[in-house]
């Protein structure tokens, strides 16, 4: 695996970047260890969480994956093997960018995470009630004393970022190195209507979420009925439009061509574009097996071509 560059952080990722949503919500302690160790033991050395997972599920408060990570660092002696990456602004207790608030949620963070600095350290949302001015300097203030290597943005967009880096420029303050939109194949506009002009101009990382969108491009689900009565019913259900049906009829037949699963070729492609490095979760080794494939897989000219037609 060839390693890429963050942004001009400094820092070195491999192709993947493992979700940490799922970790202690639909993996438990014992399964979230057990896959950490598969995926830092394959060589992959990134992993992305927040401070809100997972406040939304039934019992859980937010915090619980920081927490389950916290203990794996600890328990294996890995912290400077992997490159963590946490975000603030989206817990109900913790909410929002001003900087109070950051150097509050920080110390909460490197706490559960069991850590004394955080690697990339990413506004989760934009906070347009609290000035780029004030945020930023408290991310700065954050990078000078150590506890932050880098910063970045998820959910901003084109304007907000082009409008924060000058901010940073000219006040000399640390910049966003690196950018958190949702990309897929299925879900394309977002990010390159803007941001992905924003990323090469500025040479900024570029870690997508939803880069499955939500599951849809697994394949495992072939129709909207094949949905009824699971988990994921309301979630996908918008997916399976005509593009969407279009899109999986060929990324089901590139995967047959390549010898790979449509997972695999959904990331690999993304894998592909300039500066983008995706986010996946899994919830079994069978998942994670499944979506570390995808960085050995380089797919052929014709198969880039058939899939960015069908996603356009």
């Amino acid at each position: 695996m060839q390693a890429r560059q963050l942004g001009r952080s400094g820092l070195e990722i491999a192709p993947l970047v493992f979700g940490g949503n799922v970790f202690g919500w639909t993996a438990d302690e014992a399964t979230s260890f057990a896959m950490l160790d598969r995926f830092t033991g394959r060589g992959f050395n990134a992993i992305d969480t927040a401070d809100v997972y997972s406040a939304w599920a039934p019992g859980l408060s937010g915090g619980e994956s920081e927490t389950v990570i916290g203990n794996w660092l600890a328990k294996r002696g890995r912290r400077d093997d992997v490159v963590l990456m946490t975000k603030v602004g989206k817990l109900e207790s913790r909410d929002g960018l001003s900087a109070d608030n950051i150097q509050a949620a920080v110390e909460d963070s490197l706490k559960r995470l069991r850590t004394d600095y955080l690697d990339v350290y990413f506004a989760h949302a934009d906070d347009e009630t609290v000035p780029l001015e004030e945020t930023l300097t408290a991310f700065s203030k954050l990078v000078e004393a150590g506890k932050v290597r880098a910063i970045g943005a998820s959910n901003y967009s084109a304007e907000r970022m082009r409008e924060a880096l000058q901010v940073s420029a000219d006040k000399g303050l640390s910049r966003y190195e690196v950018m958190q939109p949702g990309y897929s194949l299925y879900d394309r506009a977002g990010y390159e209507s803007g941001l992905a002009a924003v990323a090469q101009e500025s040479d900024i990382g570029v870690v997508s979420y939803f880069s499955l969108a939500s599951g849809f491009l697994t394949g495992k689900y072939r129709s909207v009925e094949d949905l009824e009565g699971t988990a994921r019913a309301g979630l996908l259900k918008g997916y399976f439009d005509e593009r969407g049906m279009k899109l999986l009829d060929v990324l089901r037949k590139v995967a047959a061509d390549v010898s790979a699963t449509p997972a695999q070729v959904a990331l690999a492609w993304l894998m592909a574009r300039p500066n983008v490095t995706p986010i996946a979760s899994a919830t079994s080794l069978g998942q994670l097996d499944d979506i570390m494939a995808a960085a050995n897989l380089r797919l052929p000219v014709s198969a880039m071509d058939a899939l960015g037609q069908a996603s356009a």
